[in-house]
């Protein structure tokens, strides 16, 4: 199982915000790069990284920080997963070509199906270098960073990309990201039977049980924040004991 610590970015600085709530930030860090190399010297193979601004304005603002951070990633093998604000070709392919391995579509895939059903089926764009983002609350699909509530649950959408060879499904539940409450053990495991993509949990994670859970239930990888850097779990130890569950 992958550990992929991350790296949320707005306005250049490493953050990070309670539920979802661009009001109730907290600055980390303001060179993410430098972020990066820690995570790198403790032994990650992946990075996830995530443009707020972007995902609510649906530009994308911190490409520097982002390219600051792949070349650190490439020169020591490590792989880069973006997401936030991706809803065109055009960035789809900006921001592979800045070096990231893996795109995460998540509003633009809910909103524009079409659009997206048709980067499916781009030869251009390798279906395993993307993962969908389904980020739900009280069981239903958000959108636009979060701001805009959807009808239509996780597992339904899911199920819509089953045989696609998609790179993985990142799935996060809004109302425990940034409070240290625990993974949503349950709500993932119904949504990893819901499909035959792999998935990675995100939100929650507080302690290296919830990770133990996580591999358990047979998610593909944890995503890890606010307990990282709030020394709630360490990274080495966190990958450790991935390793052993593989």
């Amino acid at each position: 199982m992958d550990i992929l610590p991350a790296i949320d970015l707005r306005e250049g600085n490493v953050v990070r915000l309670l539920q979802g709530d661009y009001d109730r930030q907290t600055t980390y860090a303001d060179d993410p790069a430098a972020m990066a190399q820690q995570f790198i010297d403790a032994g990650a193979k992946w990075i996830h990284v995530v443009d707020l601004d972007a995902a609510r304005s649906g530009e994308l603002t911190n490409t520097d920080a982002l390219r600051a951070i792949c070349a650190k990633a490439s020169a020591a093998g490590v792989k880069v997963q973006n997401g936030g604000g991706i809803r065109d070709t055009d960035r789809v392919e900006r921001l592979l070509e800045l070096g990231v391995s893996r795109l995460v579509v998540g509003s633009a895939a809910m909103k524009h199906r079409d659009w997206f059903e048709g980067l499916l089926n781009d030869p251009a764009v390798p279906n395993e270098k993307l993962a969908l983002g389904l980020d739900a609350r009280d069981g239903k699909l958000a959108a636009e960073g979060w701001t805009e509530q959807l009808e239509q649950t996780a597992e339904e959408f899911a199920a819509r990309v089953n045989g696609t060879g998609l790179g993985a499904i990142v799935y996060t539940d809004i109302a425990r990201d940034g409070m240290l409450r625990g993974v949503n053990i349950e709500a993932t495991k119904n949504l990893i039977r819901a499909t035959d993509v792999p998935v990675i949990a995100s939100g929650g994670v507080a302690s290296l049980e919830d990770i133990r859970q996580c591999s358990r239930i047979g998610c593909e990888g944890v995503i890890l924040g606010k307990a990282l850097y709030e020394g709630k779990v360490n990274l080495a130890e966190a990958l450790a004991m991935a390793g052993k569950s593989t």
